[in-house]
């Protein structure tokens, strides 16, 4: 009996052990502990650096911001490999240094906050990254051109609808967005937060405001689920996309809130898997597939679906565009379920895409095929469906159905198309007679 309750005894205390140890976890890597200040006057960039060097090498770990400080962060590259289902925390603010700050390092970098070569990351919590874009913005809009600037012309620039006309249809121009670097500053106005290389990336509940540039950019990433972030900048400020994606595949985009400049989502070459659902955009440019094929360049996207989402006074609702002497293709693309409120254009595709006064023409394009419009509905300003594709290609394969536009004021106007080849399923609000239906063009587009 006494050996029994020995054992008994063992099995209890070593059960309890074991329990204790599973209910302890590791200590977050706090930036605070590494001499962080958070009162955004002291530069924390080289804690913010040490805590990252230490969280990396542990499995699962937590970086933490807490919340209740404002760190003031320069720019900085977190770079993996680190040990995977590493977190980032972010419940505090992390603000950026003013434009004439000298804490702006040399080099030519594009963005401000780096993470590089990650596998299985999150970005989580209720904090704030600042952009504090003001003084770029500033500086880009009283900027002139001149030989002792720098200058940079974005191609995701603001349209001006004018009378520019190709083949008797009315081509929407797009002026050019100039951007002038201040003096102390080495280069062009910054991305705020950019992932690289990485994949199974998580950012979710943040909030981005005032970005110099794009907010949130993925660049040559995969498996990338982007949940409830909210991304706030003036309608004004110019070229600051909510969200950039490019060279990503598989990407999930939902549920979150995006006002800004430019467009809410900007999808580039080398994308394919996206999937957009639940947003609320505007006042910015929309949903954007493009520009593609800059200076005879070859752009490839595939297998894109945006639904369940709302526009509102925004300069498009969902866009293709992409520019002339391009080649490559977009592909497989869905929008349904929009809700338009005020915007310009609601439903546009636009071949002749141009950042300058005027572009020369040019035969060979990107090919676009297979895509849907289903369920758009709203109110438009300007233009409820403007439709401008290649004449030496063509757009194909384009159906629309289940359209509902009506002018915000007392001016309807009719849809438009420009060899654009598809079909109209059901009724629409306005209807939509323009679409071709006879022999398509050749395609000699280069394959992707």
């Amino acid at each position: 009996m006494v050996h029994i309750k020995l054992i008994l005894l063992f099995l209890i205390s070593s059960s309890t052990i074991l329990c204790c140890s599973c209910s302890v976890s590791a200590a977050p890597f706090s930036v605070l502990t590494y001499g962080a200040k958070g009162d955004e006057t002291t530069d924390d960039t080289q804690a913010f650096q040490k805590a990252w060097a230490d969280a990396c090498k542990a499995e699962g770990s937590t970086l933490l911001v807490p919340s209740g400080h404002k760190f003031l962060v320069g720019q900085i590259s977190l770079v993996g490999p680190c040990k995977t289902n590493m977190i980032f925390q972010l419940d505090g603010q992390i603000s950026a240094p003013s434009v004439s700050s000298k804490t702006w390092g040399a080099g030519g970098t594009l963005q401000w906050l780096e993470f590089k070569n990650l596998n299985g990351f999150t970005i989580t919590g209720q904090g704030t990254i600042d952009g504090k874009g003001s003084g770029w913005w500033s500086s880009s809009s009283s900027s002139k051109s001149s030989s002792n600037s720098l200058l940079m012309k974005d191609d995701d620039d603001h349209i001006d609808y004018n009378n520019i006309s190709f083949g008797g249809l009315k081509i929407p121009s797009t002026k050019p967005t100039v951007s002038s670097v201040n003096s102390s500053v080495p280069y062009l106005n910054l991305i705020a937060l950019r992932f690289y290389g990485s994949q199974g990336v998580t950012v979710t509940g943040i909030q981005f405001i005032n970005s110099p540039k794009a907010h949130l950019k993925f660049d040559s990433c995969s498996n990338v689920a982007v949940n409830k972030v909210k991304i706030t900048s003036p309608e004004t400020s110019p070229n600051t996309d909510g969200i950039h994606l490019q060279n990503t595949k598989g990407v999930t985009i939902q549920g979150s809130t995006i006002a800004c400049g430019d467009d809410c989502i900007s999808i580039q070459t080398g994308c394919s898997g996206v999937n957009i659902n639940g947003v609320t955009c505007g006042p910015s440019h929309g949903i954007s597939i493009g520009g593609l094929g800059k200076d005879k360049s070859k752009a490839c996207v595939s297998n894109v679906t945006v639904t369940d989402s709302t526009i509102k006074s925004s300069l498009t609702a969902v866009r293709i565009k992409t520019w002339q002497g391009g080649s490559g293709s977009v592909s497989g693309v869905k929008f349904s379920n929009i809700q338009c409120q005020a915007v310009k254009t609601a439903i546009m595709i636009d071949q002749f895409y141009c950042d300058a006064n005027h572009c020369a023409n040019q035969t060979s394009a990107v090919d676009v095929s297979d895509v849907s419009f289903q369920g758009i509905k709203g109110t438009y300003t300007q233009n409820p469906v403007h439709l401008a594709c290649s004449e030496s290609l063509g757009c194909t394969g384009i159906t629309l159905g289940g359209i509902n536009l009506t002018p915000a004021g007392t001016t309807a106007s009719p849809p438009s198309c420009l060899d654009t080849y598809g079909q109209v399923t059901g009724a629409t609000t306005p209807p939509i007679n323009c679409l071709k239906t006879g022999k398509q063009p050749k395609k000699n587009a280069a394959t992707c």
